[in-house]
């Protein structure tokens, strides 16, 4: 793992915060869509390609596949993948809490 896995994509952000409890791929879709009122809308190629990634870089794992209801998988944000989540949260908390930088001068100045 390196350091500099930061910054994350925003859909690898709220994809790992979907999988703080199991969900497959669809449940994913609808979190992410009702966590950002509707704003970002992943798309089944740009979620299972993110699968993928997070899946080899260790920071979600297949936990279960209903073989009944057309392989539907499983997953879950291992360790790691927390580990991921919590240094892009501190990041972007930095970012904003650094922009408020930006409100002293406005006020300042109007």
């Amino acid at each position: 793992m390196a350091v500099n896995d930061t910054p994350l994509t925003e859909s690898f952000y709220y994809i790992l915060l979907s999988l703080r409890k199991p969900n497959h791929g669809y449940g994913i879709i609808q979190e992410v869509s009702e966590l950002t009122g509707g704003r970002l809308q992943l798309g089944a190629g740009t979620l299972y390609g993110a699968l993928q990634t997070l899946e080899k870089r260790g920071w979600i794992n297949l936990v279960y596949v209903d073989e009944a209801s057309r392989k539907k998988k499983e997953y879950r944000i291992t360790p790691l993948g927390v580990e991921m989540f919590y240094r892009e949260r501190k990041r972007l908390m930095e970012l904003v809490d650094n922009g408020k930088l930006m409100e002293e001068i406005s006020n300042a100045s109007g």
